[in-house]
């Protein structure tokens, strides 16, 4: 087995006895991204990326990420390297400058070898709207399954084994779903925690830098690393940061533990359900408490529709600027209003046309307080609602998605509890702005299936705790394409 298929401690001990460089690293990261078959990048960093590497040359022993590479979802600006949001809109727009994430890496020393494809501006959840076409799960070599979106290459790289941990951002689920269809490791930390300068808005009440990993304990050293204020995002918080990898030898017993009734019951894969409730028995024979409450049917069926109308009113405002003057192709016309109308006809997909007329037609004054702001008071209802849980109990528990990843062509019953409860609860997260986090579960037909805990706001610490006991007792720590593993549930 590669170094790159171990975990960021096991690869920095490497690294700081020289087993191995960076540039060994990062050469054979690129390899396996230019071998890769399921279309995960948008643009791969070669010569930039070796560039780099080689100047590293002593290793920084007390510098965990030194050397090592490392993926970005293409909706993070990138200093001189063609930025699209995998869409037509942005093509050959060049940032000026770097996300603060990706300028905290580069200062860590990580080698940045591509930017990943995604869902055109990170609108949408299965991987097939970006401008390069459909990106596959890895899991999968003929290519009939989803790894989800809108992450989906930073998924796809991470689940492949290319790198081992990749930034993805995540407005509704768009890293933790992905991270379970890929046998993954998917956070995305309180609203406020990582800065979000340079991160291309989408709907910046409900947007967060997340990241995809192996392991827990390499979620948490990534997260100490990007956590922490940010003058430049006067969201970010001052909350002073924590060492997120001090808990993850913290017990089970004691902690108390809400499974959400209404849905697991929506939810028809007896195989997951088998899975989960066996995890639900482990937890307790260590101690916890784990307990079956009911949220409230009418406000779950609700997630749905209240997350899509304040997104695509979100990103219609937020949007606005990609008129093919300021952003974005020129395709001529003799008035703005021509100009932006080239413009968007040609360098948007339907998707995005879509979401875009939504969110208009939200915002309208004679629509806005049937639709705008009574999402807005459902959202504050919602958000209430998991407040009051997490008042009573440390965690919300429950499968990340109802099934292992869909398959491109498949159908499904949008109007159903399953898609709309089960497919979209993790919204819950992005509502609330809460610390939420993605594991594998196990294995069903050579596919992974994924659970999801939720903690309380900025209790990233605690919620590592838990999630690195579970992730013993699975046995699926490291879980990937090239070293895959059953579990022992």
């Amino acid at each position: 087995m590669s170094y790159l298929d171990c975990g960021i401690v096991a690869i920095h001990e490497a690294l700081v006895a020289k087993k191995t460089t960076p540039l060994e690293l990062a050469k054979e990261a690129l390899a396996r991204a230019k071998a890769s078959q399921d279309n995960a990048f948008e643009k791969i960093l070669e010569k930039e990326a070796l560039e780099f590497a080689s100047t590293l040359i002593e290793p920084e022993a007390d510098n965990l990420l030194w050397g090592i590479p490392f993926v970005a979802k293409d909706n993070f600006s990138t200093k001189g390297i063609e930025t699209t949001a995998s869409s037509n809109v942005l093509n050959g727009y060049v940032p000026l400058f770097d996300a603060t994430v990706i300028a905290k890496l580069k200062a860590a020393k990580c080698v940045l070898i591509g930017k990943s494809t995604m869902d055109e501006l990170a609108m949408g959840g299965t991987g097939t709207t970006g401008h390069k076409g459909i990106t596959y799960n890895p899991y999968d070599p003929t290519h009939t399954r989803m790894i989800g979106g809108s992450s989906c290459g930073s998924a796809a790289a991470v689940a492949s084994g290319i790198v081992p941990f990749a930034l993805g951002s995540d407005t509704g689920d768009s890293v933790r779903k992905p991270a379970s269809f890929g046998g993954l490791v998917g956070m995305k930390p309180t609203w406020g925690r990582v800065s979000r300068y340079g991160l291309f808005p989408f709907a910046p009440s409900l947007d967060h830098v997340g990241f995809f990993t192996r392991s827990v304990e390499d979620s948490a050293i990534l997260l100490n690393a990007l956590s922490g204020r940010d003058d430049m995002d006067f969201t970010s918080s001052f909350k002073p940061v924590e060492d997120y990898t001090g808990d993850l030898k913290a017990p089970l017993k004691g902690k108390k533990i809400a499974v959400l009734k209404e849905i697991v019951d929506s939810i028809s894969d007896e195989h997951l359900l088998g899975l989960f409730a066996s995890s639900v028995e482990k937890m307790k024979q260590e101690g916890a408490v784990v307990e079956k409450i009911s949220f409230g049917m009418d406000l779950l069926q609700s997630v749905y529709a209240t997350y899509i109308v304040i997104s695509c009113a979100e990103a219609t405002s937020n949007d606005a600027n990609l008129d093919g003057i300021k952003f974005g192709p020129f395709y001529g016309g003799k008035t703005y209003q021509e100009v932006m109308f080239n413009a968007r006809t040609k360098g948007f997909s339907e998707l995005i046309k879509r979401r875009f007329v939504i969110g208009s037609f939200a915002l309208m004054r004679e629509n806005q307080e049937d639709l705008f702001l009574r999402a807005q008071r459902n959202r504050a209802k919602i958000v209430e609602r998991v407040n009051q849980i997490l008042s009573d109990y440390d965690f919300i528990f429950v499968p990340a998605a109802p099934s292992i990843a869909s398959r491109l062509d498949g159908a499904s019953d949008k109007l159903s509890n399953e898609y709309l409860i089960a497919d979209n609860h993790l919204a819950l997260g992005n509502f609330a702005g809460l610390p939420s986090l993605t594991l594998p579960l196990g294995m069903e037909n050579g596919l992974p299936l994924g659970i999801n805990f939720m903690g309380r706001a900025f209790a990233e610490k605690e919620l590592y705790g838990v999630a690195k006991r579970f992730e013993e007792i699975t046995g699926l720590e490291g879980l990937s394409t090239v070293n895959e593993k059953e579990g022992n549930l």
